[in-house]
């Protein structure tokens, strides 16, 4: 049983607008991206009577602490009074990111097929590079050591690990998932709700 958590996507960033695999490059908000964070913090004031009853944890990565700066800053709370954890970074795409799936089958034809057939369990080519399934195993870990309430700012790929192993969703399923980045996702006890 999980306590409550509160998990934001971090916000739009231009790779995303793009359809960019982005897994760990180290992108920025766009303008769209940082109202979303702003938002998502102004909701979450709504759902959270004493932020002092939660930790606020997030990926180290850039467009997820500026997402976490801006949640805490619209919930009038010291924007860099938050924690972060290596194990909630997006999945590596290894070499294929930077690129569109377009820009992937013109390079190397054919390239995606196998992602395509087993989304889950496919581990792009190149050094550190991950499969969801990989990702889970990272992942897990971190929601499974929560003790207490916390808010978490993380990636789509984090996300949709969630709904697998949370929810016991299937593979192919949960990670065709459409993670909104102007959403919240509640975690509580064994269950899984947007707000």
């Amino acid at each position: 049983m999980y306590p409550l958590v509160y998990i934001a996507r971090h916000g739009q960033t231009a790779w995303n607008a793009e359809f960019r695999l982005q897994g760990q490059a180290d992108t920025d908000l766009n303008a769209l991206g940082r109202e979303q964070a702003t938002r998502n913090g102004r909701r979450l004031s709504e759902y959270i009577g004493n932020a002092r009853d939660f930790d606020f944890v997030a990926s180290p990565m850039k467009r997820t602490r500026e997402t976490m700066q801006r949640i805490r800053a619209a919930m009038q709370l010291d924007p860099d009074a938050y924690a972060t954890d290596p194990r909630l970074v997006e999945v590596n795409f290894g070499d294929w990111q930077g690129f569109t799936f377009a820009e992937l089958e013109a390079k190397y034809p054919g390239a995606s097929r196998a992602r395509t057939l087993d989304k889950w369990n496919f581990q792009p080519p190149g050094d550190g590079a991950e499969s969801y399934r990989m990702l889970l195993d990272r992942v897990k870990p971190w929601f499974d050591g929560l003790s207490r309430n916390t808010v978490c700012v993380t990636h789509g790929g984090v996300i949709r690990t969630l709904f697998r192993f949370v929810l016991d969703m299937a593979e192919e399923e949960a990670s065709n998932l459409d993670i909104p980045q102007d959403r919240l996702l509640k975690l509580e006890g064994n269950s899984l709700e947007w707000l």
